[in-house]
């Protein structure tokens, strides 16, 4: 077993290293890793775990390499590849975030996030797609991601709107299927759904508000790690004003430029607010929901879609996820395409991916050039 424990860390230990180019470029490299390579599960279950791990909510290729480490290293190597997968991005994200910290910026990639940040638009745009056009099929979803859309921009909270999401979808799914059933099930809803939130005001500090703030988003957040910027928006930059619209842009850039699950953004933007402290807590947080999931779900995952109420509702909770990334690309294009350079470097990610399925790394590095250069010819 010690063996086996040593395999799992080492191996997500690398993997933490060059998993570069997001959670598709992740699962693929996991597939390449421990099922043609190494061997230690077939197809069927490297499938099976994928499908088990974009049904609970948390960031799904982390969760991924989470069932791996147990088929392979029983409950310790579960632990061990979460964690050894998590660590080298958190180490990497936590010098960017101490330089950040130290000067206000990040002066000598000032120019190169200034390309970055338009392709992190088009990679938000891309992968919003990738996760809406399985799903086209089933208007009344559709009709949920834009209700949510709708309702995020006018101020409601992530937290209700993924809860009334899947609340609304469960109950739709239920009057379908038993339609002399009680509809007072959709009573419930206005309690999921709230009011709108707050205005803007600034809080002070707190750790556990921190601690709060990223448990949540780690406990709801379905589809995946962009999700996440949802929750930092509505609580950290708009109820709080702990963080600005510009950090959180500055923030994802960081993430997209690490390799690693793109939820360390979470150390990103904990150490900005709190320090060393901070940046730990926030990790912490974030990612503790998907282990706890992972060990204690896994039996009865299967049982909870088979069940046609219980599918409707991660299937709701996905599509309510699906309206709030769409909610917060919407507020962050206008931080990132400041000018004509800006607006063609989407552009041309937009094509680059959409038509020739380029590697998003490639864009990154790209779009870093192009506004290194950019700045360079300007100064």
């Amino acid at each position: 077993m010690n063996n086996r424990l040593y395999q799992v860390g080492s191996s997500f230990i690398k993997l933490g290293f060059t998993a570069f180019g997001g959670p598709a470029a992740a699962i693929a490299m996991m597939r390449q890793e421990f099922v043609l390579k190494r061997k230690w599960l077939s197809e069927e279950e490297f499938l099976d775990f994928i499908g088990i791990s974009n049904l609970i909510p948390g960031p799904n290729a982390t969760e991924l390499a989470m069932h791996i480490g147990y088929k392979h290293a029983g409950w310790s190597g579960l632990v061990a590849a979460g964690i050894c997968y998590i660590l080298p991005a958190m180490v990497i994200v936590l010098g960017f975030a101490r330089v950040y910290l130290e000067f206000g910026a990040l002066p000598s990639l000032e120019g190169v996030l200034y390309g970055i940040k338009p392709v992190v638009i088009s990679i938000l745009l891309h992968a919003l797609w990738g996760m809406l056009k399985p799903r086209l099929r089933l208007s009344m979803g559709l009709g949920i991601s834009i209700i949510v859309l709708a309702a995020y921009l006018s101020g409601v909270g992530p937290l209700p709107l993924l809860l009334g999401g899947g609340v609304l979808l469960a109950a739709l799914s239920f009057v379908i299927n038993n339609r002399d059933g009680p509809l007072q099930f959709l009573g419930i809803l206005p309690f999921f759904l709230g009011s709108p939130g707050s205005v803007i005001a600034t809080v002070p500090f707190s750790f556990l508000r921190l601690f709060w703030v990223f448990l949540k988003a780690g406990a709801l957040m379905y589809g995946s790690g962009y999700v996440l910027l949802a929750f930092i928006q509505d609580d950290l930059v708009e109820k709080l004003g702990w963080i600005t619209q510009g950090q959180l842009l500055d923030a994802i850039a960081v993430g997209q430029i690490t390799p690693g699950p793109l939820s360390t953004t979470a150390t990103f933007v904990g150490f900005i607010t709190g320090g060393l402290w901070g940046a730990l807590l926030a990790t912490f947080a974030m990612f503790l929901p998907g282990f706890i999931f992972v060990a204690v779900t896994h039996p009865f995952l299967n049982k909870l879609r088979e069940s046609k109420v219980g599918s409707g509702f991660l299937d709701g909770v996905i599509y309510a996820s699906i309206g709030l990334w769409a909610g917060v690309t919407w507020e962050i294009i206008g931080a990132a395409l400041v000018d004509p350079i800006t607006v063609v470097i989407t552009l041309f990610s937009l094509i680059m991916l959409f038509g020739f399925g380029l590697d998003s790394i490639w864009l990154i590095l790209t779009g870093g050039l192009v506004g290194w250069l950019t700045g360079w010819l300007g100064g």
